[in-house]
């Protein structure tokens, strides 16, 4: 359907927990063809929350390793395997990278858009992803997990981004 504008830090709705989806209709399958849309038609895009695109439900989409989706009301039932610091970034916080505590791996359980039961897992990038989107509808960025010392680093960055003093 729409690549959709993605919303930057400093919007409100990025901080906002978000409700979960009860009503499985036309208008989710929209939205899920616009999650997967501002995902996958774009290069570079592990994924797309669904605040991300200022609605408050709790649903994201994936594309990673050749596989995309969309996945709704998602909960991790899993983490696992050392937690490591790796590179992440966020369409919210445009350039900058810091490393960020991720577990080496994830599963979740959620439901498509039409309500069926559906269970994402994975390591490496995958592993990351979930994580990262699951924080987004829990109102987290990335930046929220980053160890103090690389936190104080990030938020003088972000200070620094012609994006952010544009706001």
């Amino acid at each position: 359907m729409t690549v959709r504008d993605i919303r930057l830090f400093g919007d409100p709705v990025l901080k906002s927990v978000c409700d979960e989806v009860k009503v499985f209709d036309e208008k989710l399958a929209l939205l899920a063809e616009d999650l997967l849309d501002t995902t996958t038609k774009l290069s570079g895009r592990a994924g797309v929350a669904a605040n991300q695109i200022g609605i408050g439900l709790r649903g994201f989409s994936w594309n990673v390793d050749g596989k995309s989706g969309v996945i709704f009301n998602p909960k991790i039932v899993e983490l696992s395997g050392e937690k490591r610091l790796v590179q992440e970034g966020c369409l919210s916080v445009p350039g900058l990278w810091h490393e960020t505590p991720r577990y080496e791996f994830a599963r979740v359980e959620g439901v498509d858009a039409a309500g069926n039961s559906i269970t994402l897992e994975g390591t490496g990038l995958m592993a990351q992803a979930l994580q990262h989107e699951c924080d987004h509808l829990d109102g987290l960025l990335y930046l929220d997990r980053l160890e103090p010392e690389e936190r104080k680093l990030a938020m003088r960055a972000l200070r620094e981004q012609d994006w952010f003093m544009k706001r």
